[in-house]
């Protein structure tokens, strides 16, 4: 049944990637080109990069942006998942969920937990969800994070989100 959904899955997603930092800057955004190269070496394509400060107004913006932009199905938000004060990534884009997936959170906490994070898993609120027909990803900002999400849970995936998102639609 599984191998049916993927068969008859969108092969090429138009995404948007988006790193939440305030330090990083498009030549040192390390986690935001491996994201990147994920998506095209599965070839899928990259209509918006951005980043943004850890600032809850700006990312925001620079989700509604790309969920209402007609060329993106999948936002990958990166950066601002912990807890410190600074981190408000989830805070400000659960808002515009109208449906929350919340089995990407606890699988990727359970494979952090399995990949040498151990119980310091707890600490990230990676998040999913579905905006305006538009599937969007919450993960942390290190690279082995993003390794993890990308290959385990996101490319997997990806596809059969976006043709069960668009089924009703006609997209």
């Amino acid at each position: 049944m599984l191998a049916d959904h993927r068969k008859h899955a969108s092969q090429h997603i138009s995404c948007a990637v988006i790193t939440v930092s305030d330090t990083r800057i498009k030549t040192t955004d390390k986690s935001g080109k491996k994201i990147k190269e994920f998506l095209q070496k599965y070839d899928h394509q990259v209509n918006l990069y951005q980043i943004v400060p850890d600032e809850g107004d700006q990312i925001r913006l620079a989700v509604e942006k790309a969920i209402y932009s007609e060329k993106i199905d999948a936002v990958i938000v990166n950066g601002g998942t912990g807890i410190s004060h600074r981190d408000v990534t989830i805070e400000s884009i659960e808002p515009l969920f109208d449906k929350q997936l919340p089995g990407f959170g606890e699988l990727f906490r359970y494979l952090s937990f399995q990949h040498d994070i151990g119980t310091a898993s707890i600490l990230s609120r990676a998040t999913c969800g579905v905006a305006n027909h538009c599937v969007i990803f919450s993960i942390p900002g290190s690279t082995g994070a993003v390794t993890l999400a990308m290959e385990k849970i996101i490319l997997p995936e990806l596809g059969h989100i976006v043709k069960e998102i668009h089924k009703d639609i006609g997209r």
